[in-house]
């Protein structure tokens, strides 16, 4: 039984955008624990952004961990649950064994003491306690900002250009052979942090917005998460995925671009195999019949990047819940491949690293028929003050090695430029 928890007090500051927001996080990461979804551009002009203060209950999702379990705490009350799965867990969920080592828990969910919500240049503070919001308007007013200049420092990566375009052009084979259609390969990065993660993290969003920023503080470090991809949205039953496939990277954007992008065969069949996965994944959640496919091959702009998009839609099953949805479409299609477990069971083989929250989902629940999530792309780990980001490329049968390889290499950008 769900119980109503009492957001008793709030208080609203006005004329606060975006820069202050950031602001705002890092003076309240200081005073305390802080977790933060930010959206520099969103899908249609979305635009909301969520910072989750002082975490009062927290559930790991293990191996043994059943739905049951999962809902209980969701459900044990009304607030907001913030939350992410590791890939590692979709190997879990798929019967995928790895002896791979892991730094980061397969998963974990949380409730909070107070929550802000940043929309229309207005921020809302909320809790049940006046104490606390009065002191978190302290630590905002009292905080002192800082130089953000990050210091340079080297990055490795476990893959050289020859070592990643060798694995594409082994991947191509397994297409030719009908092992799989489609397959995401990533690399990774590392270097040590100069820096506090927050601070790395609120200068890349002011600096290279995207529709899914988050912070959360894991049981073993911070993640780091500059996503542009929604993995599944339901409001009020209604279901939407919008997966990206298909990438064109540009110095100095002009319109012609975006037909060059829609016109290739090879970046429309990229997207097209992963809409039928998704369609797949989401029907067994959803009503017979409501799953459609809208704006095809949409363009977004991200990261000096055109990306293409598709909307997948449905209507929520009445006998299902969001739960349900999440769990059985997990992992992402756009981000394993397709058929789903055999191109995983590949990606083992293939990749010398662990992915971790790298190209799992990061989550937020309002209630049964309410949720939204991301894709965990363009997405780091910080632990010991060691930094692992990754990057990748959606491999298809006329893939070219050496362009895939520069694909991927474009996509972690942002991340290497802060360390330049």
């Amino acid at each position: 039984m769900e119980i109503k928890y009492s957001m008793i007090c709030s208080i609203v500051l006005e004329s606060f955008n975006k820069k202050e927001f950031l602001t705002f996080v890092k003076a309240i990461a200081e005073y305390s624990e802080t977790d933060v979804l930010f959206s520099g551009e969103g899908y249609n002009g979305e635009d909301k952004s969520s910072c989750f203060i002082m975490p009062s209950e927290s559930f790991e999702i293990t191996q043994e961990t059943k739905l049951d379990d999962v809902r209980k705490f969701i459900y044990m009350d009304d607030r907001e649950v913030l939350g992410f799965l590791s890939y590692d867990y979709g190997l879990e969920l798929k019967g995928i064994t790895s002896d791979k080592e892991r730094d980061i828990e397969l998963g974990l969910l949380k409730k909070y003491l107070v929550y802000a919500r940043h929309e229309n240049n207005k921020l809302t503070i909320e809790s049940d306690s006046p104490e606390i919001i009065d002191s978190i308007i302290e630590a905002y007013e009292c905080y002192e900002i800082k130089d953000d200049n990050l210091e340079s420092c080297d990055v490795s990566c476990n893959m050289t250009a020859a070592e990643y375009e060798s694995k594409v052009a082994e991947i191509i084979e397994y297409i030719r052979d009908g092992q799989t259609y489609q397959l995401n390969l990533s690399m990774m990065f590392e270097t040590e942090m100069e820096v506090e993660p927050m601070e790395l993290w609120a200068k890349m969003a002011e600096s290279h917005p995207a529709p899914f920023y988050a912070f959360i503080n894991s049981l073993e470090g911070e993640i780091i998460s500059t996503s542009p991809e929604r993995f599944l949205r339901v409001e009020d039953g209604h279901v939407k995925s919008q997966p990206i496939k298909g990438t064109y990277r540009f110095s100095e954007y002009t319109p012609e671009l975006d037909k060059m992008l829609t016109d290739s065969r090879k970046e429309t069949a990229e997207l097209s195999m992963i809409v039928d996965l998704i369609r797949n994944d989401i029907s067994e959640s959803c009503e017979v019949g409501s799953v459609k496919v809208d704006n095809h091959k949409y363009i977004m702009k991200v990261d000096n990047l055109l990306q293409m998009y598709s909307d997948v839609s449905g209507e929520l099953n009445s006998d299902k819940d969001v739960i349900d949805l999440l769990f059985s479409a997990f992992p992402g299609g756009s981000v394993t491949g397709c058929p789903k477990k055999r191109s995983m069971e590949l990606i083992e083989q293939l990749e010398p690293h662990a992915r971790g929250i790298y190209c799992g989902s990061i989550f937020t629940i309002k209630d049964s028929k309410n949720m939204d999530s991301s894709i965990a792309i363009r997405t780091g780990f910080c632990k010991d003050e060691e930094l692992k980001f990754f990057a990748g490329s959606g491999i298809v049968a006329d893939s070219e090695p050496h362009k895939e390889y520069l694909e991927s290499v474009s996509k972690a950008e942002k991340f290497l430029e802060s360390f330049k």
